[in-house]
């Protein structure tokens, strides 16, 4: 199948380039720097040079590649700007979409997150909506996800894959990362987490588990899906324990969550085959200190 990665050098994007390539998928990646091609092509993949948020550049990649199916997983992190990123939730999603409209591609895997869901009890399920009474600022990053749900399900079919918080290389849960640095007392340390041990429900998924999902997903009917592993926590179970594998102090647990800090189920997931390699971050904070 020919492929075509947006946002290949990102957390998700590097272990899932090479997955593709040995699925014996033709892979076209886009970067919009020249470092990024050539990490590309190191990866066995063929790397275009484009940003997201200029649309004819965009599209002419697109284009170029001719692709069956386009995947999204862009991102803007780094340095930790939720506007940054809510901009390429929207803008660079609409890009992508209508230059995969462009190029004839039907068929499009998104990357999105599993937090976004009205407030409840319990972890939520795929058929909770997404959260429209929350406030600033969270309303804002919840409607620069709704923008790229309903932009990608412009397309015939459009798999919207809900990650959980995303652990592993590269990732600010990653031993030397932003929440380490946090934890560690660095008031510098950019980071849109939480360091607050209280009741609090996350969950979270290894970025390689995620990639493993993306590939599965190529055959996955239209639709949302949560990418998470086996154990929705609070963070005064998950926190001290990540602090413990990270090697930095754990803060003290406190009372308190908000009605949408929840969690996520993955039974859908699982019953279209895919499974966690690492169902639970009780063991898998430990295992990205080997493999990171």
């Amino acid at each position: 199948m020919r492929v075509l990665v947006a946002g290949a050098t990102g957390a998700v994007g590097r272990p899932l380039v090479p997955l593709l390539v040995a699925a014996g998928h033709e892979v076209t990646a886009v970067s919009r720097t020249p470092a990024g091609v050539e990490r590309i092509r190191g990866l066995g993949a063929k790397g275009v040079r484009a940003d997201a948020l200029d649309a004819p550049a965009l599209r002419h990649a697109v284009g170029a590649a001719s692709p069956e199916v386009v995947i999204h997983q862009l991102t803007d992190l780094s340095a930790a700007d939720g506007t940054a990123n809510g901009r390429l939730r929207r803008e660079g999603t609409r890009n992508l979409v209508e230059a995969a409209k462009a190029a004839g591609v039907g068929r499009i895997v998104a990357q999105s997150i599993s937090w976004a869901y009205a407030p409840g009890e319990g972890p939520a399920g795929e058929p909770v909506p997404l959260d429209g009474t929350a406030a600033e600022p969270r309303a804002r990053m919840v409607a620069a996800v709704r923008s790229l749900e309903e932009t990608a399900a412009e397309l015939e079919t459009a798999v919207v894959l809900r990650y959980g918080l995303l652990y592993g290389p590269g990732t600010w849960y990653a031993p030397g990362g932003a929440l380490a640095a946090a934890l560690a007392g660095d008031r510098s340390a950019r980071f849109l987490g939480s360091t607050v041990a209280n009741d609090a429900v996350s969950s979270f998924v290894h970025v390689a588990d995620a990639a493993r999902a993306v590939v599965a997903a190529l055959d996955w009917p239209g639709g949302p899906v949560n990418v998470v592993d086996d154990e929705p926590a609070p963070a005064h179970q998950w926190l001290p324990a990540l602090a413990d594998a990270l090697g930095v102090p754990a803060p003290e647990p406190v009372a308190g969550r908000q009605e949408w800090e929840r969690g996520a189920l993955n039974a859908l997931a699982r019953s279209r085959g895919w499974r966690p390699e690492r169902p639970t971050w009780r063991t898998g904070f430990m295992d990205q200190l080997d493999r990171s």
